[in-house]
């Protein structure tokens, strides 16, 4: 028999769908089957396959453990050095500051990911890898952007940060040095389509089929000899808005190897500095209005070289 206290990072999910996790080899009539059987039970009682599971209930298996072992892959982290700083962490979430040169997301060219170096870094910190919740990066950036980004360290906080994101209820500003000078604000409103082949996005006027609206709001604060740098805040979050955008008027980001023009600048200067946290609710309200910063000049580069 095993038993398994569920903790914050189990909390809020379906009993099936955490044993599903927890159980990762099995299929789901063989566990829809012992739970019938009572083979598994929720507060050593019947339960539902649909009941939510909450903090502190404990769940029993009444199998061996070579049984157990059997219907579980365990998964090893890839071990990887910790190149991000930290920005802001409590009990629930983990701001980082993402440096120049890594990937948000493991990706086909390189093994090294900003989720990678998390995973290993609150394992080693508070043990916090649970059974079925791994930490949660809930915001992207480009390789090359440096920023601000949020992991989520168990499932509920995962959920309010991921909805609040959808509801624009998380307000993001970036920093940027672009090509020319800007003597006034900017709301630029326009729609953005993808090239898959080229991994690259072109801005247009018109809306069709296949493209995403773009809003983007520019505040031009110090000119810098033929470069201005802009405070930016994004109302929508698409791939390659910042650059593409800024690009399409002519004021591409200094650095920008792929939507920019030739310069003296190593890397593309974009750093996501300012998040404004909202729209949490119950005992994640306390994280409504906070404010976390980090300055472009606080800003690290990972390699020498610059990746696409």
């Amino acid at each position: 028999m095993r038993e398994i206290l569920i903790t914050n990072n189990e909390a809020g999910q379906r009993a099936d769908r955490f044993l599903k996790k927890y159980l990762n080899k099995a299929n789901s009539s063989f566990i829809y089957k012992m739970i019938r059987k009572k083979n598994i039970k929720l507060n050593n009682g019947k339960f539902e396959p649909e009941d939510v599971l909450k903090l502190g209930d404990v769940i029993k298996i009444f199998l061996s453990d070579e049984t157990i072992d059997k219907f579980r892959e365990k998964k090893t982290l890839v071990q990887t050095d910790i190149h991000f700083k930290v920005i802001y962490e409590d009990d629930n979430i983990l701001v980082v500051n993402k440096p120049v040169g890594l990937s948000t997301q493991p990706d086909m060219t390189s093994m090294k990911s900003l989720v990678d170096e998390i995973k290993l870094y609150l394992d080693a910190k508070e043990k916090n890898i649970s059974f079925t919740f791994k930490p949660a990066v809930c915001n992207r950036l480009d390789k090359n952007t440096s920023g601000l980004v949020i992991a989520a360290k168990n499932y509920e906080t995962v959920k309010q940060v991921n909805k609040a994101i959808r509801d624009r209820q998380i307000k993001k500003y970036y920093e940027a040095k672009v090509h020319g000078t800007v003597s006034a604000d900017l709301e630029l409103k326009d729609f953005i389509i993808k090239d898959e082949r080229k991994n690259m996005v072109e801005v247009v006027k018109n809306e069709s089929e296949n493209t995403k609206s773009i809003v983007t709001y520019a505040h031009p604060f110090r000119t810098e000899n033929k470069y201005t740098w802009l405070e930016i805040e994004l109302e929508t979050g698409r791939a390659h808005q910042i650059r593409a955008h800024l690009a399409s008027i002519g004021h591409p980001i200094a650095g920008d190897k792929k939507y920019g023009k030739k310069d003296n600048e190593k890397y593309q200067v974009l750093h996501a500095y300012k998040l404004v946290l909202g729209g949490f609710e119950g005992e994640l309200s306390y994280l409504n209005g906070k404010e976390i910063i980090s300055h472009i000049d606080e800003r690290q580069i990972l390699n020498k070289k610059q990746g696409d």
